[in-house]
């Protein structure tokens, strides 16, 4: 049992739920008098910035889009590894675009784990692309209707944002096709094939610590 295992069943079990008798309890009741004090603006970090954040991911968004031509963002959309200089290159092309600051590009950076994965998320994999990503998992492999479809289900997740965390095979529209999620279709073997696979699809995008310039 596994904890994306239990979520999948907390979720087939939770419209159960309003089935389970009520027992009646009686109603409390309080005199307490509510006292409104002086109003205070309250500032919380991050939270405030949300949508100015939002609006710099529908537009990098957009300008990506525009230039696929670009070599380091072919390289994002193809599935092919990227080094150093390539995303030190992408950084400077969404600095001078004018989309965003430093500061919107830090956040980008923090929040997907990488500038690399930031614009993957945006822009996805080029559908061929992510088809030629699982074909060695899928070599000499003989699979059912439904193993092909829990494939495709991932190719349709790949092509629209990019990679794909492992957790996400628990959940739907995965357990829509099997409740267990790949448990119910493949082998713990090939589980973990798969896994790696998408976990390899997403270094792409990334830069391996040994390929990174250290300076003094």
């Amino acid at each position: 049992m596994t904890t994306p295992m239990l979520e999948t069943l907390r979720r087939h079990l939770r419209d159960l739920v309003k089935l389970i008798e009520k027992h009646h309890r009686k109603p409390l009741y309080t005199d307490f008098e509510d006292e409104i004090g002086s109003e205070t603006g309250v500032e919380l970090p991050g939270f405030a910035e949300a949508g100015d954040f939002e609006k710099f991911r529908a537009k990098t968004r957009a300008f990506l889009l525009e230039h696929q031509d670009n070599t380091v963002i072919h390289k994002l959309r193809m599935n092919i590894p990227l080094t150093a200089t390539d995303l030190d290159e992408l950084e400077r092309i969404l600095s001078e675009s004018g989309l965003g600051g430093p500061e919107e590009i830090a956040r980008a950076k923090e929040v997907s784990h990488g500038l690399g994965l930031f614009v993957r998320s945006l822009i996805g994999l080029d559908r061929e692309a992510a088809k030629q990503s699982l074909a060695t998992f899928l070599k000499g492999k003989t699979l059912t209707a439904n193993q092909i479809e829990f494939i495709n289900l991932i190719i349709d997740h790949l092509t629209e944002h990019g990679a794909m965390d492992a957790a996400l095979l628990y959940e739907s529209p995965f357990t829509d096709l099997t409740p267990q999620g790949p448990d119910g279709l493949f082998t713990s073997t090939q589980i973990d094939e798969l896994i790696d696979t998408l976990e390899q699809i997403t270094a792409t995008a990334l830069v391996p610590p040994c390929s990174q310039q250290i300076t003094a």
